[in-house]
């Protein structure tokens, strides 16, 4: 028996969707907090000592967290290969705007202290406030905009060609609401880090914030829902579809109706405890921050981000990107990814490697657990940011 017959293909079509919401939910987990902590750098710091405090808290640890959105990119494009060139094209405008905030990052944390002048720290202070702030509205649009639905199809051919026009258009009101959900929830999270990492006044700020951000995160959670309830029309499979058969989006009959988000809630009641996560554990995520309860608000806040990116999957199930200008071109699970070899080949490194990440990552923050002070900030003059 040939060992990639050991799974079927229609297991690793689920097997690899599931591993890339677990990929989305560790890049925004690990790397969200770093966004959110550089979003609330110019509000919880007012002087350049605490500044330097804030950086400080992520400095060690965010560039080995871009591995997340790394592996999310590197399994899009192996796994996923037609969401890849309509994601990465369709929203290139979007996509290069990210990356330029992203690129600000390592510029702004290795540039910052290299003069004493406060205008040249000020202006890298808010390099860095962008780095954060516009990728987390952006990814948030983006989801919007898929919820939406993606002006794309297909051609006889299957030549997938992009109807879209400018980077305007993907910012409606609905993607907008989303952006918003993303900036709350990541600056939550990155005020529940900065309350474990930090003391004094840079603390008792970021609980202010982080307080306010959960709140706001719970509540724009509930107002996106109701907008995708009344406002987002949703898309239906009405035709059969074969799980395991060859990757042919034009394979299928989809229409697009009022409500079809939330069938899966009627399919799968499970489904529910997604977006019941979300909500209360920013409930908690709020009640934690405010209490001091400094581990449990972080892992609150955790959980949340999961709860809310786990609801967008499940809710869009088997669908992965649908097409706004041809619903029967719309990608699922079950015909837009690789070969059935290509799907096992990368289910093996991912079993290798994955748990090496984890466990390398695992031992960096137990090296590097603790608070950091505006002392230990001055104590460290020659390797602090």
């Amino acid at each position: 028996m040939i060992l990639h017959q050991l799974i079927d293909y229609e297991t690793l079509r689920l097997i690899w969707w599931l591993l890339l919401g677990v990929l989305l939910i560790g890049f925004a987990v690990m790397d969200g907090f770093d966004l959110g902590a550089a979003t609330l750098l110019p509000f919880v710091a007012k002087n350049d000592l605490e500044r330097r405090v804030v950086i400080n808290s992520i400095g060690p640890t965010w560039e080995g967290n871009q591995v997340w959105l790394i592996l999310g990119g590197g399994a899009i494009f192996a796994a996923w290969p037609p969401l890849y060139a309509v994601s990465f094209s369709g929203f290139y405008l979007a996509m290069f705007a990210i990356l330029f905030a992203l690129i600000l990052r390592p510029v702004g944390f290795k540039y910052r202290s290299k003069r004493d002048s406060p205008a040249w720290r000020s202006r890298w202070d808010w390099a860095l406030f962008i780095g954060g702030a516009v990728p987390a509205l952006i990814f948030g649009v983006a989801v919007g905009n898929v919820l939406r639905g993606v002006p794309f199809h297909f051609n006889g051919d299957l030549r997938i060609f992009y109807d879209g026009t400018t980077l305007i258009e993907l910012l409606n009101p609905f993607a907008l609401l989303c952006g918003l959900v993303s900036v709350a929830m990541l600056v939550m999270h990155g005020a529940a880090w900065l309350c474990l990492k930090t003391a004094g006044p840079v603390a008792d700020r970021a609980r202010f914030y982080g307080s306010v951000a959960a709140l706001a995160t719970a509540l724009l959670f509930l107002v996106g829902g109701v907008a995708l309830w009344f406002g987002v029309d949703g898309y239906r499979i009405t035709s059969s579809i074969n799980p395991a058969g060859p990757s042919n989006p034009l394979s299928k009959v989809v229409v697009v109706a009022s409500g079809a988000w939330f069938d899966n809630y009627g399919k799968y009641p499970l489904t529910i405890a997604a977006p019941i996560l979300g909500l209360l554990s920013a409930s908690a995520a709020f009640v934690f921050i405010s209490g001091r309860r400094e581990i449990a608000a972080l892992l609150a806040s955790s959980l949340s981000i999961a709860g809310i990116i786990a609801t967008v999957g499940l809710a869009m199930f088997p669908f992965i990107l649908p097409s706004s200008i041809d619903a029967n071109s719309s990608l699922t699970v079950w015909d837009a990814s690789s070969s059935h070899m290509t799907l096992f080949i990368m289910l093996v490194a991912a079993v290798i490697f994955v748990p090496i990440i984890i466990a390398y990552t695992s031992w960096v923050y137990r090296v590097m657990w603790g608070k950091v002070d505006e002392k230990a900030v001055q104590d460290e003059q020659g390797h602090a940011y």
